[in-house]
């Protein structure tokens, strides 16, 4: 992270003081009413904002709570240690954390080297991100839904590995700055940022972590991860075959968790690769057809019309 970035970050606050000369506690009146558990973010945003950043309080115990946004936590530098719905999360340098409004986290004391930035989220800011990463069927897209729709979501968490993948350091180093320094035209810029991160967290499906208890979502994780690599010719009964599950029972499953058939996943994932090479290389329709895992050109073209309205060719022209 940037020098300069990281010692604006570190400077300890006016809550940190308090907490050093002897407060045993947070100041509660910073993050929720009295009688809550609930952290608000009409306390944390400034009017009209759908986004904000703070720095993680250290030296106390931050006891249990829940909040009415979207939280995001960036680690960067030392650790931080969470309880999130029981289950103890462990966040290094360099990684990323989302938590749902339902998810209830616990964290323990940090130290002065534990830097962690806390994004605080209102869903709608999430709108433009999600037009980016499309209607393909993924984790990230579902918690994100889920997010918007307020649901219980069985996800609490998603914890991202992510320390070593540089384009996404770059990506959250810039939304803090951008957010901090209130730099001009900062809403679409942040907006646009996020969509950006999201791209490059589909990257990295592999270093994702649910939590142990989330058997289902590592399921789906599983199922989306091996169509995303396999999607031009695998099929479901090698996957089921690979993971040691009866076939009829993995395609129920498939079909409770994203409410689509493993074919019609499938399907998605071509068509909207097929959709990008339309638009960013020059091979040939037929070819195109081919590299997706159609042979049957004339089936190619039907179901292409049948999702965009218009033919392969048409949509080159378009984009």
């Amino acid at each position: 992270m940037n020098t300069s970035l990281l010692e604006q970050l570190q400077v300890i606050t006016a809550e940190e003081q308090d907490i050093l000369k002897g407060e045993a506690q947070i100041n509660k009146e910073i993050y929720m009413e009295a009688s809550s558990s609930v952290i608000d973010n009409r306390r944390l945003l400034d009017n009209g904002k759908l986004i904000q950043v703070r720095t993680h309080t250290r030296f106390v115990h931050f006891p249990k709570h829940t909040h009415n946004y979207v939280e995001v936590i960036y680690m960067c530098e030392g650790r931080t240690t969470h309880n999130i719905n029981g289950e103890e999360v462990l966040l290094r340098k360099g990684e990323l954390l989302f938590l749902n409004q339902h998810a209830v986290q616990e964290i323990l004391p940090a130290e002065y080297h534990d830097i962690a930035v806390n994004f605080i989220i209102l869903p709608e800011f999430f709108d433009q991100a999600l037009l980016m990463i499309g209607e393909e069927e993924n984790l990230i897209r579902s918690f994100i839904i889920g997010c918007l729709r307020s649901e219980d979501d069985k996800v609490g968490f998603l914890h991202f590995k992510v320390a070593e993948e540089l384009p996404i350091q770059n990506l959250v180093e810039n939304l803090i700055w951008t957010i901090m320094n209130d730099q001009k035209n900062n809403r679409s810029i942040n907006q646009v940022t996020m969509g950006l991160l999201f791209l490059q967290l589909l990257n990295h499906t592999d270093k994702i972590t649910v939590g142990k208890n989330q058997y289902e979502q590592e399921l789906l994780l599983t199922v989306l991860r091996y169509i995303e690599e396999h999607y031009k010719d695998g099929n479901l009964t090698e996957l089921a075959n690979s993971l040691h599950y009866d076939l009829y029972w993995l395609s129920r499953m498939i079909k409770r968790l994203t409410k689509k058939t493993y074919t019609e996943l499938v399907q998605t994932k071509r068509l909207n690769q097929a959709a990008y090479l339309l638009g960013t290389t020059k091979l040939s329709v037929a070819d195109i057809g081919l590299a997706v895992g159609y042979d049957n050109l004339s089936y190619f073209h039907r179901i292409f019309r049948a999702k965009y309205q218009i033919s392969p060719r048409e949509y080159r022209t378009c984009n």
